[in-house]
């Protein structure tokens, strides 16, 4: 059974910081894309790509509004991708997902993400 658990959200002030975890498993993670999406308060249909890390050859890309602030890795060994955030900011409030892909899309194209998890919540306070 594929499965994918998201923890370390929590509710941090603003310029704080962050690490997320995906933990997976169920499947040959190191065949495998694992992204990050996060979906903000009143936004119910719509999941922003936030970044994502192809653990075939290394890969990364990050979504326009996180760049320079986020940073995605992957630790092979423990089936775990990471993201850590800093400097954060009251607009990055949102429920935190990982999800995985077995093929690599440029922009991470959420339709390649067929495993998902539950989601964790970030909160940041002004």
């Amino acid at each position: 059974e594929v499965q994918l658990v998201e923890s370390g959200g929590g509710l941090v002030q603003a310029g704080g910081s962050l690490r997320l975890s995906c933990a997976a498993s169920g499947f040959t993670f190191n065949d495998y894309t694992i992204g990050w999406f996060r979906q903000a308060p009143g936004k119910e249909r719509e999941r922003e790509v936030v970044s994502c890390i192809s653990n075939v050859d290394g890969r990364t890309r990050y979504g326009d509004s996180v760049k320079g602030r986020f940073t995605i890795s992957s630790d092979n060994a423990k089936n775990t991708v990471y993201l850590q955030i800093n400097n954060l900011k009251p607009e990055d409030t949102a429920v935190y997902y990982c999800a995985a892909a077995a093929i690599w899309g440029r922009r991470c194209p959420i339709e390649y993400f067929g495993y998902w998890g539950q989601g964790t919540q970030v909160t940041i306070s002004s």
